[in-house]
């Protein structure tokens, strides 16, 4: 019985972590949101939001989720080159 107990704690462990990375994962997105929008105004952004929740998710070690990378300004200004032309 005690192995049965220790597996259901187990388990309730990593879907609160998991939570917790679907969280993470959701707040970051939004931080990329705003610098790229940023960046398409031509107003000065920084990628250190998005860099600060990355590492964080990244720390959770969730072994069946691929490690994020962390983003550069670089990479958010070749991002918006990338997009299509608004008229």
């Amino acid at each position: 019985m005690s192995v049965h107990k220790d597996l259901i704690k187990h388990a309730a462990n990593q879907n609160k972590t998991y939570q917790l990375f679907l969280s993470l994962d959701q707040q970051r997105e939004s931080y990329i949101e705003e610098a790229v929008e940023l960046c398409k105004q031509g107003n000065p952004f920084s990628t250190e939001k998005i860099n600060e929740v990355t590492n964080k998710m990244n720390k959770l070690n969730l072994r069946f989720i691929p490690i994020r990378k962390n983003v550069t300004v670089e990479m958010v200004q070749d991002y918006v080159k990338s997009l299509p032309k608004q008229r």
